[in-house]
């Protein structure tokens, strides 16, 4: 089937040093492009991370350093994929809650603005979790009979998730979602906005350290003040806002946190 794109959809994979979004680094990366037409373009791409690739990760997917030695690092590629994902939706297998907060960490680090708060995120790995509950070897096998051959390298991973959302989308279209308490949250329709809409509108921040509640306030997810305002807690406990600037936060936390601090400042 052909998807229903306003907007080219870019599905994307990566592996990288580790899983920690404010220290690891990309050491490869796998795009694929579908415009509205259903004409696609593919890229893929070893990257220097510049800092060792730990053994252990190293195992997962089989990239060592002395394969992305003479490799370009991520600031010599970025100006060429910002352009490459201007205007594009983002789409892929457990994006939201990685991919996506680690790429736009690698672009605020080499000083390239890469902003997601005006695209659509598509996240297969959520709308398999809300209806089958797998891993992402299962799903493929599970939607579209075929085994995965390749995980854990970019570029399969990257193929079978953009199979398994098509396939998903023709299985569900139409059907409801419910939560957990059996409260109705959405619909799968052919339409990246509904999409967008299950996986991802609540997110304040990439990380999910900051999310909407059902008042559409920015709270904390995490923590002593987990399910409280944030500009509540700023106005009580000032000095929480500096120890979050100082610690281990994403870059994309933080400047969410900055953004949620003088917007209160503005409407005092």
């Amino acid at each position: 089937m052909q998807l229903n794109l306003k907007n080219p959809l870019v599905f994307f994979d990566l592996e990288t040093t580790g899983i920690n979004i404010s220290q690891d680094r990309i050491v490869e990366l796998a795009m694929l492009k579908v415009m509205p037409n259903g004409d696609t373009e593919k890229k893929v791409q070893l990257v220097n991370p510049t800092i060792p690739i730990p053994e252990e990760s190293a195992m997962i997917h089989g990239i060592r350093d002395e394969d992305v030695k003479d490799k370009p690092t991520f600031k010599e590629l970025a100006k060429n994929l910002a352009k490459f994902l201007e205007g594009c939706d983002l789409g892929g297998y457990n994006i939201v809650r990685f991919d996506v907060p680690l790429l736009v960490e690698e672009f605020l680090r080499v000083d390239v603005d890469f902003d997601v708060a005006n695209r659509k995120l598509i996240d297969a790995q959520k709308i398999f979790f809300l209806m089958e509950q797998r891993t992402l070897s299962a799903a493929y096998k599970f939607y579209c009979g075929k085994e995965l051959v390749g995980a854990h390298g970019a570029e399969a991973d990257n193929d079978a998730t953009f199979e398994v959302f098509k396939a998903q989308i023709e299985r569900y279209n139409g059907m409801n979602v419910t939560d957990a308490s059996g409260r109705a949250v959405g619909k799968i329709e052919n339409d990246m906005g509904a999409i967008h809409q299950l996986v991802a509108s609540r997110m304040v921040d990439l990380a999910g350290r900051i999310v909407y509640n059902d008042k559409n306030q920015e709270v904390f997810n995490f923590g002593k003040h987990k399910g409280k305002p944030v500009s509540e807690v700023f106005a009580k406990e000032p000095g929480y806002y500096d120890w979050m600037m100082r610690g281990d936060f994403s870059l994309d936390t933080k400047r969410k946190l900055t953004k949620i601090k003088l917007s209160g400042f503005k409407m005092g």
